[in-house]
């Protein structure tokens, strides 16, 4: 079972880590996203990979038997919008990592024209100056579902203090 303090770990890391072009690949997505290290592009691996598992896995089952367990994995994945309303299984296995990495509240916080840069966009959010619907969320990596993407706001707090900030 495990100590319950310590938790299990959340990512599986590739196998050959130290290919040229798994290398160039990993460095260009820690750079254009922000990430912090590359366990940050581990988990995000992992967990498109755990999703395209249980796409292949609905595949193999029968129709009837497949049909509610299809719809949930559906409808979850349209909340988080990673797929469309239309989608299908075949949708599902074509989920890439930049999917995961583009739905990450960073990155969502970068691409709304409220940071230049993803560093500044991950020092937002981790200093506690990002609201979802008046709750603070200081995890950069928090995976925004499609209806709060309209409920994302800088805190007006921060908007305040740093327009009434004094010049030397």
């Amino acid at each position: 079972m495990g100590d319950p303090k310590k938790s299990r770990k959340t990512f599986r890391r590739p196998r050959q880590i130290w290919t040229t072009d798994q290398l160039s690949s990993e460095l260009y997505l820690i750079g254009s996203y922000g990430l912090r290290s590359k366990s940050e592009l581990w988990k995000a691996q992992t967990k498109v990979a755990d999703i395209r598992n249980q796409a292949r896995e609905l595949l193999a089952l029968t129709i009837e038997a497949r049909q509610t367990q299809e719809i949930k994995l559906l409808n979850y994945l349209q909340r988080l919008g990673l797929v469309k309303d239309s989608a299908t299984l075949d949708d599902i296995l074509n989920l890439k990592l930049e999917d995961i990495l583009e739905r990450r509240l960073q990155t969502i916080i970068m691409k709304k024209d409220n940071a230049k840069t993803p560093h500044q966009s991950r020092q937002l959010v981790v200093h506690g100056h990002v609201s979802i619907g008046g709750r603070v969320i200081n995890i950069p990596g928090y995976i925004v579902k499609k209806d709060e993407e309209s409920k994302i706001d800088l805190r007006s707090q921060f908007m305040n203090s740093s327009q009434n900030m004094p010049t030397n």
